[in-house]
């Protein structure tokens, strides 16, 4: 077995595998070594823990994580060309790696024999938010997430009522996770770089939702309050049969004055 200091430099790698970064994928590779080590430290110890990183692509991410030693990484790539970096680099570590070619939005992480797992990774811009609300419905099997997003998907994740990016997507996950900014990302620190600057957040699956709700029903009431969100609570959930003042909220509020709880009640009426 050689060693993960032996590795060739990523560029090295990205250049014999022709591993240019393709828009349709969302590819935006993290080479700082420095960096990726920070996100992978941001997880805590991972030496008893079952890691998975989504979309590896040359492997930045997947070195560091290897490097703290983890109990077992999966990493799941659909893209085709990367796997024989995976497998160069399952060879240069004593953790068990397994590289699993696949769609994440289509692969069950449930099914994985090792649970429950780290999820570590920089995702591919076009599937992040996805692939989040995909995950949310399999927490059972989830430890805690450290993602890096597009700062404004990033953003809107973590933010809190009374504030602009507030909305279904905060709403859902904070109701099942504790989410936390980490730190931002320059553009700069990709290859390419992408247009926008990105951010590493902290998802933290509860160990009970903040409130009683069924997810399918709590997605309904956002959609409808947040669909037409300048509007006042009596007129965009009307639409679906709700009147505020039946969970004892005001209806002259907007979706965004509204608490989790709040929705939650409002969703526990349909």
């Amino acid at each position: 077995m050689s060693d993960l200091n032996d590795l060739p430099p990523l560029r090295d790698v990205i250049r014999e595998h022709g591993l240019n970064a393709r828009k349709s994928l969302g590819q935006h590779f993290l080479l700082d070594g420095n960096l990726t080590d920070r996100i992978a430290r941001a997880a805590g110890s991972l030496e008893n823990r079952h890691v998975v990183e989504v979309g590896p692509g040359p492997g930045g991410l997947t070195r560091a994580i290897l490097a703290h030693k983890p109990k077992s990484l999966h990493v799941i790539e659909r893209d085709a060309r990367c796997i024989d970096a995976m497998h160069q680099l399952a060879a240069a570590t004593d953790t068990p790696m397994t590289i699993i070619e696949a769609d994440a939005l289509k692969f069950d992480i449930s099914a994985l024999p090792d649970t429950p797992i780290t999820l570590i990774s920089n995702l591919p811009y076009n599937v992040g938010t996805p692939l989040l609300i995909k995950w949310l419905s399999s927490l059972t099997h989830i430890e805690r997430m450290i993602l890096m997003f597009q700062k404004e998907v990033a953003d809107r994740i973590v933010a809190q009522p009374r504030t602009p990016g507030f909305g279904r997507l905060a709403v859902i996950t904070q109701w099942l996770c504790e989410t936390r900014p980490l730190f931002s990302v320059d553009r700069r620190a990709f290859t390419p770089p992408p247009k926008v600057e990105s951010s590493v957040i902290e998802v933290f699956p509860r160990p009970q939702p903040l409130a009683e709700a069924e997810m399918h029903k709590l997605e309904k009431v956002t959609q409808a309050a947040f669909g037409q969100r300048r509007k006042m609570l009596r007129s965009s959930l009307k639409q679906i049969g709700l009147s505020p003042a039946d969970a004892g909220i005001e209806e002259t509020k907007r979706a965004e004055e509204l608490t989790i709880e709040e929705f939650c009640a409002l969703a526990r009426m349909l």
